[in-house]
């Protein structure tokens, strides 16, 4: 997979799921069994930009949710068109941090707006870049929250309410659209999670060797072998 258009891998769930250690133990392992440049990034935040953004939307003052639903937005505009975008071009793998079906789980499942008019903003603000796989890593909100450290943000100090809604609302969406999602449970331990998860993507992109690396992700694997390229992660 050292040439041609990159693949876009995103991973999604509540604050607490385990998702900034996944993306970077993922991004790891394809590297290394791809060949491939790996960029690991995150919304809000991927760029200088988003940053600033997150900052806003994560300890600025109170907003709306529709000013919310927008900042989001915005910063997912940037993000496509000033890093993934570019990156998928030139034949990266880029794994993200949260993608558009956050927006959709925390504005409309949580916050309770339009879900249609939250999606056709976020695919209007990317152009329609859709993953080719969304890895959501489902727990019990209760079981994130304990799991936090560190001063809460805006959202997570939504109340459970919010969250279970947001935790529904991505449940829903996977189980609607199977060929994109895979659902791992996010209560074990990290190696198993990420032993699931590479076993899954491994045989949905093709990639080899298949199960026998993908079950070891501590031991040292061989050089990897070449593969078939891949576009379906380009809209």
């Amino acid at each position: 997979m050292s040439n041609g258009p990159g693949f876009f891998i995103s991973f999604e769930g509540g604050d607490g799921a385990g998702k900034t250690t996944h993306v970077r133990l993922l991004g790891e392992w394809l590297a290394e069994v791809t060949g491939r440049e790996v960029v690991t990034t995150r919304e809000p935040g991927g760029t200088a930009l988003g940053v600033e953004l997150r900052r806003l939307v994560q300890h600025g003052e109170d907003m709306g949710p529709r000013a919310e639903a927008l900042l989001y937005a915005a910063d997912r505009a940037h993000h496509v068109a000033s890093l993934v975008r570019p990156a998928l071009a030139r034949g990266a793998v880029v794994v993200t941090d949260r993608y558009l079906d956050s927006s959709v789980a925390y504005q409309a499942g949580g916050r309770e707006l339009s879900e249609a008019e939250v999606e056709g903003m976020s695919l209007w603000a990317t152009g329609g870049l859709l993953p080719v796989v969304t890895v959501l890593l489902d727990v019990d909100p209760a079981v994130a929250a304990r799991r936090r450290t560190g001063d809460p943000d805006r959202l997570e100090r939504a109340g459970s309410d919010f969250h279970r809604r947001a935790r529904d609302t991505f449940l829903r969406r996977a189980s609607a659209e199977p060929e994109r999602w895979l659902v791992v449970d996010a209560t074990g331990s990290v190696d198993d999670i990420q032993s699931q998860i590479r076993v899954d993507l491994a045989a949905r992109l093709d990639l080899t060797p298949v199960v026998d690396e993908a079950v070891a992700p501590r031991k040292q694997h061989p050089e990897p072998r070449a593969v078939p390229e891949r576009t379906g992660g380009l809209q």
